[in-house]
């Protein structure tokens, strides 16, 4: 099983990014998927998740509504984070997650990408 995050980088205030989570070694389809960021010294924070199957139902955390998009491709085992409008506090290592939609323990993690929004 590999989640394998892609699409880091060091980005001007108001620029775009987008993140790749390439998927393998489970059925993507039957899993949610989610991105978390987390900066030094802070908990982990739920970014936005997106349901199995179609994708369907997508949530977003107050702070990247707006700014942010979440979709999947099951074709290609990958979800995507589509990052506009980005701010200095968006800073963070984001990492994706899979969560079984059928035995919620079984999850799964990336190892992250760093994003840096600085001039």
């Amino acid at each position: 099983v590999q989640l394998v995050e892609s699409g880091g980088g060091l980005v001007q205030p108001g620029g775009s990014l987008r993140l790749s989570c390439a998927a393998s070694g489970f059925t993507f389809s039957t899993y949610a998927m989610s991105w978390y960021r987390q900066v030094p010294g802070k908990e982990r924070e739920l970014v936005c998740y997106i349901t199995s199957g179609g994708g369907s139902t997508t949530n977003y955390a107050d702070s990247v509504k707006g700014r942010f998009t979440i979709t999947r491709d099951n074709a290609k085992n990958t979800v995507y984070l589509q990052m506009n409008s980005l701010k200095p506090e968006d800073t963070a290592v984001y990492y994706c997650k899979g969560t079984s939609s059928q035995i919620r323990s079984r999850q799964y993690w990336g190892q992250g990408t760093q994003v840096t929004v600085s001039s």
